[in-house]
């Protein structure tokens, strides 16, 4: 059964970090484009990051703060996060690209993730 389960969110202070993490089972991530989308109260989905074989891509809204890392022999992956800020207050969710179509999420030029896991509340505030 393909599943994501991500964890690690939490209560940070501005300028502070927390470090996501994202369980896959039920196929490999080497095989797949994957990453990150959140979404804040009221807004709409924003892929901000994506992880392929040969590059990455990062939002401009995290460019620089956030990084994305995979783990094969675990099967995971990690999205760390620094410099954090009361507008980095949203539902993160790991996300996959299997080429599906439906209900898809864009992240940068060449991402279109169309699975995802349940997410995992990030909350910025001093």
């Amino acid at each position: 059964q393909v599943q994501l389960v991500e964890s690690g969110g939490g209560l940070a202070q501005p300028g502070g970090s927390l470090r996501l993490s994202c369980v896959a089972s039920g196929f490999s991530l080497d095989k797949y484009n994957i990453g990150w989308f959140r979404q804040a109260p009221g807004k709409e989905r924003e892929g901000f990051s994506c992880s392929r074989t040969y590059d990455t891509y990062y939002g401009d809204s995290v460019k620089g703060r956030f990084t994305i890392s995979r783990d094969s022999a675990k099967n995971t992956v990690y999205l760390q996060m620094n410099n954090l800020k009361p507008e980095d207050t949203a539902v993160y969710y790991c996300a996959v690209e299997f080429g599906r179509v439906g209900d898809t999420v864009v992240a940068g030029p060449a991402c279109e993730f169309d699975y995802w896991g349940q997410g995992t509340q990030v909350t910025v505030s001093s």
